[in-house]
């Protein structure tokens, strides 16, 4: 599948340096938010918002939007951007779950890190962070698993694109442990970037590429609360 242009806010945006710009999963996951039903007034939370683009998307829409970033540069740039297209968007800086504490949404976006690591942990600081998830990809896509029954209202849905090197059916098999009914709603074959071809030689070793190859392939992941 070849990657569309989604359905992003027109025009560019703003992105202070560091800040994670709209990229080919940000396309991706911008399209299979555009074919969902989303009604008017519905609470929407989107995890790693970097610039607002997807919720700038879904703001667009009517949606109550929330988005939540760890980096202070994204939190800003996000709300600059929601200030120059006129859209009513709440942006909060810090980890998810304890900015969300205690709130259920319609609606899950994420675009979490998910690039593999020879680093144990995530980075503190700097644009890595928008990226860097552990050996295997998987540090923040776990702890979205783990904590979207208890974000979302009954029947409320969870949209999450990730790379297909961390393993989407292990994400499928995380959310079915914890109550959601999972399905790969989508796919697409895009170039390496500049950061997978740096650790091309650790990939291979970890078994998580093969020799001569350069491109990866991403999911969408799209669950449901029962």
């Amino acid at each position: 599948m070849a990657v569309t242009q989604g359905i992003l806010p027109v025009g560019p945006l703003l992105a202070l340096p560091g800040v994670y710009r709209p990229q080919a999963d940000t396309h991706l996951l911008a399209d299979a938010l555009a074919r969902e039903d989303l009604r008017p007034a519905a609470e929407v939370l989107e995890i790693g918002t970097g610039t607002g683009a997807l919720a700038l998307s879904a703001a667009s829409r009517g949606a109550r939007v929330t988005a939540v970033d760890v980096s202070w540069r994204a939190v800003a740039t996000a709300r600059l951007n929601a200030l120059h297209r006129r859209l009513p968007l709440r942006v909060l800086h810090g980890d998810f779950t304890a900015r969300t504490s205690g709130r259920r949404f319609d609606m899950i976006l994420a675009n979490p890190p998910y690039v593999p690591s020879p680093n144990k942990g995530l980075p503190s600081r700097g644009p890595a962070r928008a990226w860097e998830a552990g050996p295997d990809g998987r540090l923040v896509i776990d702890r979205i698993c783990a904590s979207a029954p208890s974000l979302l209202r009954p029947g409320g849905t969870l949209l999450m694109v990730h790379s297909a090197m961390s393993g989407a059916e292990r994400t499928l098999h995380r959310l079915e442990k914890a109550g959601l009914a999972g399905q790969t709603l989508a796919t697409a074959v895009v170039p390496w970037g500049p950061v997978l071809r740096s650790r091309r030689a650790w990939l291979q070793k970890q078994g998580l590429a093969e020799a001569g190859q350069n491109q990866e392939e991403l999911v969408i992941i799209r669950a449901r609360a029962l």
